[in-house]
Order: structure tokens, then C-alpha cells, then sequence
């Protein structure tokens, strides 16, 4: 058995993207490596169809997760480089369309914090108590696959039938009479959507494209991301070059890789940090996460447009204004021209620096509320808030984890992060109403204290770790604590306070915070 497999799987397409990148990628290679190592368990049925394996489709990470099951569990000995290039052959004919994977890509961008929630609470309760619901929803397979799948649920984990959700009632006969035709008819193997996108082609992707982003804690990012071809399929080198709101430099190298024509995943050193994406790519436009490969709570949104393509406006940093005020503020976008309009009542008064990606201008609002309509020229798409105070806020998330870690131990601890998200009242000047609009993320003040009355006494606010001033809680390291009650570790539960100052007034609001132990099983998808 190849034990390799267990750290690259817990690096995700990390580990496989450097593989990638060091060979071209052919089919004909990773049909014969099929056939060569999986044939002994996945029958032939025609040159390039196997028992099983050519009956469902999944995302990169899925496909991932698959081959190094078959490791784990079955003991395929395959090496790394051939890991990669059966994946890569996999996703690429046996993918997700991209309507498929929307609402669940949070999955495959790390969003760990991300609370869940479906339509069908029978699905809740049968498939997303163990993993997350997003991991069932990035796969299609016929029925017969599913139930496939359900039985090697109950041989793999016997003791399914009596967690919670199942012990009170007829487990396997839902499964099997309700559940399995569901995700059948859900989720199916043959869908409009693939076959539309197997004609739509590969998105193309090389080229300079203008990046706008948001770093919780950390502010607005704008950069610029350079593109080239590498040897090998669908393999890129990658070039960034930008700056945070505050002046931070945001620069560095790496390499890409395309799965399924617009699964875009890059590794990239961001100074001594090394950074991994998960985009989308579509129609010259690519939206998603870029996070950190040691803690992936230290994360950005990103969304790029391709500047050999339409003119787009990304972003406008900040997404607000205080009526009455002059404020700088910059429009992000590709291939912008012509004169930048910020809205009714908010007049640009002057451009102080223009570029195809980037206008930066002094900006003054009138009396006027609301969200206005950013453009350039004849092309608009951002938003901008024009507030005369705050009337609320909401931090962002609401519900957050971080994990003791380090302290001599395997696993590095996990950071939470928090952004304060304030709203305007609307023209009721009540909040709470439906006619609040949102004004953005705005600097705030942050401060902990112990969630409850047990907290208090277990003195989690001394033990579980320290909230910065600008919002990000650090964990204590990993282990048994001799100061604490029974030396336990140290963890905790906590309240996250954040306070937003607007003039003379403050308003604030609570998320709650758990601190908890390492999280030892990482798979591609949580």
C-alpha cells in the first residue's frame, strides 16, 4: 500500500496541482494507467468505460477524494504522478457542469464556517450529519450507483443505523425507498446541463486579468493577475501583482491547472505563504476563494475579469459613502473607459487616477440615501451605499470555529476571523424592516467575553486565546493545560463583540465563537 496518499489528501489539489505541473497530462496515459491498476476490481466495458468508475461524475476534489479512498481502504498502489493524471482525465470527462456545482461550492473553497441548509430535511437528517451536505450534492450517479453508494455506507460503517437521526426510526427501508430514488432523480449521471457544457468548449483563460477582492479582518485587495501556458494540459504559470486597501503588497508566483474546462486551481507564494485558488471560470470572468494552504480561515473573496475581454466593473472600494461627505474611492474593473458615474446625488469631483483597471476619484454625496449603481462609461455592475448613519450591524459570521493547535503537535492551529457588516435603516428609520440596505464592511472595534454562565466558570476567555483589534481570534496551542479544571485542553465557547463607531454614536453586535480541538480528517470535501 501506498501510504504517500494520507498527507496529499489532506492537502487537497495542492499537492496534485505540483504534481501536475511537473508532466503534460494525456488521456491515452490515464486510460492506461485505468487499466493497469484499477481493472482488477472495476471491469472493462469498452475502451474507456470501467465498472463503477464510469457510472458518476464529481468535482476535481471529489475525484480526489475517490483514488485515495481506493488507497486507504483497498490498497491501490499508484504514484503520485499517475494519482494526478487519472484525476485530471476523470474530471475533465466525468465532471460537474457549473450550474451543477452552484450553492455548494463553499465546499470546495474551504468556507468551513458555513451553516448549512436544505430544502428536503429528510436529506439533513439521512446524508448531512456526518459530512457536509455539499459534499452529496457535487456528485451525479443513476440510480443504481446511489444505492451503490448507500450500501457501502452501511457494510464500511455499520454502526450508521444507531447515531442520532437514525436509531429512532426504520433507517435502511428510507434509505433505500426514499433517499436513493431522490438523489437519483436529483442528481442524475446524464444531465441537460453536462451535455450542454461538453458542446459549450474550454473557457479560455490566458491573459492579464483585474482582480478585486475582500479579506476579512484585513479590508478590500484590488491586483492584477498575469497568465501564461506551461508545458503540459491545461497547466499555467501564474503572476500577481497588487496591493490591500491599507498598502499591503500583495504579490507572487505560481502555478495553475484546469479541470473540466473551468475549474481553475492555482498554488501560489505570497511572500513566505504559500496560497491555494479555487475559481470558477466564466465568460472571461473568475469568482471564488484564495486562502491560505496552513489555515484556511485566512481567506479572500475573489472575482476577476479578463482584460482582452468585456469591459466590467468588479468592485468599488469602499462600497460606501456618508451622505454629505467627500471620501477617495476606487472603481475595480477591466477594460474600463469613458467618465465614472457614482449614483444619483454622489458627484465624482474629481479623477485622480485612471487606468483600464482602476479609477481612483474624490467622490462627494449629497443628502440622498440608498444604493446606487456604480458604471464607467456605458458599463456598470458595483454598488454604492450612500448612509446617513448606522442603524445596525451584523458580524460576520454569526457562528464561527477556530481549533487549538501547535504547541509541539502535528497540526497548526485555525484562526477565526470576524468583519463587522453595517446597515442603514432605509426611508423608515427603523431598523429591522424590510426596506434596511446594506452599507458594507466598516472598521470596528472588537472585544471577547465567556458565552454563557459555564464559560464564565470554566474561565474560557483566560484560556481559549486572544481577539486582535482588528477582529482575528488566535487560538492557544494544542494539549492538556495543568492550570485548567481537570487539565483539559483549551478549549472554549465565547461571545465575539464587534462595535461600530459612526460619529458620536456606536453600534454593536455578537457572534458566537467555539474553540475546539484539531480537526484530524481533512478530505478534499468536508
Amino acid at each position: 500500500m501506498n501510504n504517500k496518499l494520507l498527507k496529499p489528501l489532506g492537502l487537497g489539489l495542492l499537492t496534485a496541482l505540483s504534481v501536475a505541473s511537473q508532466s503534460a497530462v494525456a488521456e491515452g496515459d490515464a486510460v492506461s494507467i485505468i487499466n493497469d491498476k484499477c481493472v482488477a476490481c472495476h471491469a472493462k466495458e469498452s475502451d474507456t468505460s470501467w465498472s463503477r468508475i464510469s457510472h458518476m461524475r464529481k468535482t476535481p476534489e471529489g475525484w480526489l477524494g475517490t483514488i485515495g479512498r481506493m488507497q486507504v481502504m483497498h490498497g491501490l498502489e499508484i504514484s503520485s504522478e499517475e494519482r494526478a493524471t487519472v484525476m485530471k482525465y476523470l474530471a475533465d470527462t466525468q465532471g460537474l457542469a457549473p450550474s451543477e456545482t452552484e450553492g455548494y461550492r463553499y465546499a470546495l473553497e474551504q468556507r468551513m464556517n458555513t451553516h448549512e441548509e436544505f430544502e428536503s430535511g429528510l436529506f439533513t437528517e439521512m446524508c448531512a450529519r456526518c459530512h457536509s451536505g455539499a459534499r452529496v450534492k457535487l456528485q451525479h450517479r443513476p440510480e443504481s450507483e446511489w444505492m451503490h453508494l448507500a450500501n457501502f455506507h452501511i457494510g464500511q460503517y455499520p454502526t450508521i443505523e444507531y447515531h442520532a437521526l437514525a436509531r429512532d426510526r426504520d433507517w435502511w427501508p428510507i434509505v433505500k425507498e426514499q433517499m436513493v430514488p431522490m438523489l437519483g432523480k436529483q442528481q442524475p449521471l446524464e444531465s441537460t446541463a453536462w451535455s450542454e457544457w461538453l458542446k459549450a468548449g474550454d473557457e479560455a483563460v490566458v491573459g492579464s486579468w483585474s482582480v478585486a477582492g475582500h479579506m476579512p479582518a484585513k479590508g478590500d485587495l484590488h491586483a492584477v493577475m498575469t497568465v501564461t501556458e506551461k508545458e503540459g494540459d491545461d497547466m499555467y504559470a501564474v503572476a500577481l501583482e497588487g496591493a490591500f486597501a491599507d498598502g499591503t503588497p500583495l504579490t507572487g508566483e505560481g502555478s495553475a491547472i484546469v479541470y473540466t474546462g473551468y475549474e481553475w486551481r492555482a498554488s501560489i507564494k505570497v511572500g513566505d505563504e504559500t496560497m491555494r485558488q479555487v475559481f470558477a471560470v466564466q465568460d472571461g470572468t473568475m469568482t471564488g476563494r484564495m486562502y491560505s494552504a496552513d489555515d484556511d480561515s485566512r481567506g479572500m473573496d475573489i472575482t476577476a475579469a479578463v482584460e482582452s475581454g468585456k469591459a466590467r466593473v468588479l468592485a468599488v472600494q469602499p462600497a460606501y459613502i456618508k451622505a454629505g461627505t467627500e471620501t477617495e474611492l476606487t472603481i475595480v474593473g477591466a477594460n474600463l473607459s469613458g467618465e465614472p458615474s457614482l449614483g444619483k446625488g454622489v458627484a465624482v469631483v474629481k479623477v485622480l487616477k485612471s487606468s483600464d483597471n482602476l479609477i481612483k476619484v474624490l467622490a462627494k454625496a449629497g443628502k440622498a440615501e440608498g444604493v446606487n449603481t456604480v458604471a464607467v462609461g456605458t458599463t456598470s455592475g458595483a454598488e454604492l451605499a450612500v448612509y446617513s448613519s448606522v442603524a445596525a450591524v451584523k458580524v460576520v459570521p454569526e457562528f464561527a470555529v477556530a481549533r487549538v493547535g501547535g504547541n509541539g503537535g502535528s497540526t497548526a492551529p485555525v484562526e477565526a476571523r470576524f468583519d463587522a457588516e453595517a446597515w442603514a435603516a432605509g426611508k423608515d428609520g427603523k431598523a429591522g424592516t424590510d426596506d434596511d440596505f446594506r452599507i458594507g464592511f466598516m472598521p470596528a472595534s472588537w472585544t471577547a467575553k465567556a458565552f454563557d454562565e459555564q464559560a464564565a466558570a470554566d474561565e474560557d476567555l483566560k484560556y481559549a486565546g486572544t481577539l486582535s483589534d482588528n477582529g482575528v481570534f488566535s487560538p492557544a496551542g494544542a494539549g492538556p493545560n495543568p492550570d485548567r479544571k481537570m487539565s483539559t485542553n483549551n478549549a472554549g465557547h465565547l461571545t465575539v463583540v464587534g462595535t461600530v463607531t459612526d460619529g458620536d454614536s456606536s453600534v454593536e453586535a455578537e457572534a458566537e465563537l467555539i474553540v475546539t480541538v484539531q480537526r484530524w480528517n481533512t478530505p478534499p470535501i468536508p
